[in-house]
């Protein structure tokens, strides 16, 4: 379980985050929501150990990280898909798959069959270079990389974002899967509402760098809840 407690994240003199506390249980599917700027992606890099925090706390299984880096939190069971994928674009997408491999012990170098269940198109494909990949291939491929690195916390940044409807449908059903058959604790930032609403167990909303709201998806419908996330 991914506990965090109080945090304090800025940007130089900027504030980002404001006495954040949030938790992400396995076996379920946590979703951060709010507008654009509020601090989503902060609290990610604040998990991922991208950004330090000035105060408080983020534990994973009762592991205190404190300011480890991130190919440290990659060890102990982080995987990341970022926003906007990140992709190595002149690799294969054999070779983007295989960079999963860093943190992992040389018994377990092998890519999880499970990768290619969820995801066929990238076996059809391990030969081609990432670049030449549509936008939602490569979203997949960023979530087959991060599946690698054998996550017990997997962390995405708006894996919708920018991706065709019927690859949504994929990621969603690939999310889902994972949380089922994996028992996986999942963090979401996401901005597609319906989306959240049909995978999500626990939401949490943000705004000005503050968590506003905290319940389930169907109090995404309350007007008191929406009012949060209109522009």
């Amino acid at each position: 379980m991914l506990n965090v407690s109080n945090i304090d994240l800025y940007y130089g003199a900027a504030q980002a985050l404001r006495g954040v506390s949030m938790q992400a249980k396995k076996g379920e599917i946590t979703c951060v929501l709010g507008r654009n700027g509020v601090g989503k992606t902060s609290l990610l890099r604040a998990v991922v150990g991208q950004q330090p925090i000035r105060s408080g706390e983020i534990a994973l299984d009762g592991h205190v990280l404190g300011r480890e880096a991130p190919y440290t939190r990659a060890r102990r069971g982080i995987g990341f898909v970022p926003q906007g994928r990140e992709i190595f674009p002149l690799l294969t997408v054999k070779e983007n798959l295989q960079t999963g491999f860093a943190p992992l012990k040389r018994g377990e170098k092998v890519i999880p069959d499970h990768v290619f269940e969820m995801f066929p198109v990238l076996k059809s494909m391990l030969g081609r270079r990432g670049g030449d990949l549509s936008g939602g291939q490569q979203q997949q491929l960023a979530i087959g990389r991060a599946l690698v690195t054998r996550p017990t916390l997997l962390v995405l940044d708006e894996p919708t974002e920018g991706i065709q409807p019927s690859i949504i449908k994929d990621i969603g059903r690939a999310i889902r899967y994972l949380k089922e058959q994996s028992g996986l604790a999942i963090l979401l930032v996401e901005q597609y509402l319906d989306f959240c609403r049909e995978l999500a167990d626990k939401v949490y909303i943000m705004d000005r760098g503050e968590i506003v709201f905290e319940g389930v998806a169907e109090d995404l419908d309350r007007p008191e809840v929406r009012k949060h996330l209109t522009v």
